[in-house]
């Protein structure tokens, strides 16, 4: 029973991840006129943010990293598709004639 809980306790987190980097980005790309801005920030501040949270001074340098698990990078890949996806959905609507976005 536990292991169901776990199960999907990750896929919310996934899918609550994925959907708040798509509003984030979506309301980026709209305000600042740049469509894949929202990966851009994704890989250069929230990735380093996450790496310095976790990091452990006690492990070596290759032990931090072999740490993650793939519940710790699943959450994260849904965050960097819901990116993916404002970007994508910003350049269909601006192609589909859509002056504010």
């Amino acid at each position: 029973m536990n292991t169901d809980v776990n199960i999907l306790q990750l896929v919310i987190a996934t899918v609550l991840f994925f959907v708040m980097m798509f509003g984030i980005g979506f309301i980026l790309n709209m305000l600042l006129k740049t469509t894949f801005f929202p990966i851009y920030l994704f890989l250069i501040v929230l990735v380093p943010v996450f790496i310095w949270q976790t990091w452990d001074n006690t492990k070596t340098f290759s032990g931090n990293f072999t740490s993650f698990t793939f519940v710790d990078i699943l959450p994260g890949i849904g965050a960097l598709i819901g990116a993916y996806v404002s970007g994508t959905t910003i350049r269909l609507l601006r192609r589909g004639g859509y002056k504010m976005f």
